[in-house]
């Protein structure tokens, strides 16, 4: 088998939240295999580091995904400027830390509202143009408190899980025009936000320590690699697939 069915080479990325952690990982990933990639976010000046350590390959969008309004003109800007948007990876997401219990309305709408009703805006827009062009891979990032329940972080956990169903509903009317539909499952990954947060809990950090069944947590490049791969030809008959990149967590004891 020729290696060149992973490469990306000519193929445009759209990644949200592509400045930092996962989404910087994921950017990385891409431009190595040869796509060009726009990324977007809140913070410009975090958008122009990042661009300056992708390289030419990159530019970038200041955009606030959580204003649904904005989403179809920015699709539109960058495929009349940046040309076709084949891949999209809905990597953007919000986090909230508090007992069921403490979890008001208001905390819950707002991470659903980041975590799934912006996902599906964007990518109903995106897949507009794919479908008519019948070529597309459009990835969902979601998470281990998606796949097993996690105390604390009710609301995050009940939008990563919808990601699953939306992958699920997408792939029964996407897949007769080869526009692909899958989701990575990170795992514990390695990045300063997630660090210096368990640093100042050592029992949650014994928690998942003793939860992963390889040693160490992930880096970012790990799920850059897999997303290059359901992003690639290698990947051509995968659909609807959640696929953890987890180090063993999910199945281990």
């Amino acid at each position: 088998m020729a290696l060149s069915v992973f490469s990306l080479e000519g193929k445009l990325a759209l990644v949200t939240g592509g400045g930092t952690g996962i989404g910087l990982g994921i950017s990385k990933a891409f431009v190595e295999a040869g796509a060009r990639v726009v990324i977007t976010g809140r913070r410009e000046e975090v958008l122009k580091k990042a661009v300056a350590e992708l390289g030419e390959k990159s530019t970038y969008r200041v955009n606030d995904i959580t204003r649904k309004e904005g989403i179809p003109v920015l699709v539109t800007e960058i495929e009349e400027t940046e040309g076709p948007i084949e891949i999209l990876v809905n990597n953007a997401g919000i986090h909230h830390k508090a007992n069921a219990q403490e979890t008001s309305d208001k905390d819950f709408e707002r991470i659903l509202q980041t975590n799934v009703m912006s996902v599906f805006t964007l990518t109903r827009e995106c897949a507009k143009y794919m479908l008519q062009r019948k070529c597309g891979s459009i990835l969902m990032i979601g998470s281990m408190a998606g796949l097993f329940g996690i105390d604390k972080v009710v609301a995050y956990g009940t939008s990563k899980t919808a990601l699953t169903g939306l992958v699920n509903a997408l792939v029964t009317e996407y897949s007769t025009s080869n526009v692909r539909v899958n989701a990575i499952a990170p795992g514990w990954i390695e990045s300063n936000m997630f660090l210096n947060a368990i640093n100042k809990d050592e029992k949650r950090k014994q928690q998942i320590v003793n939860r992963i069944a390889m040693d160490g947590f992930g880096q970012t490049s790990d799920i850059g690699n897999a997303a290059v791969f359901l992003s690639s030809e290698a990947a051509r008959y995968i659909t609807g697939v959640v696929l953890p990149v987890d180090g063993g967590a999910t199945v281990s004891f």
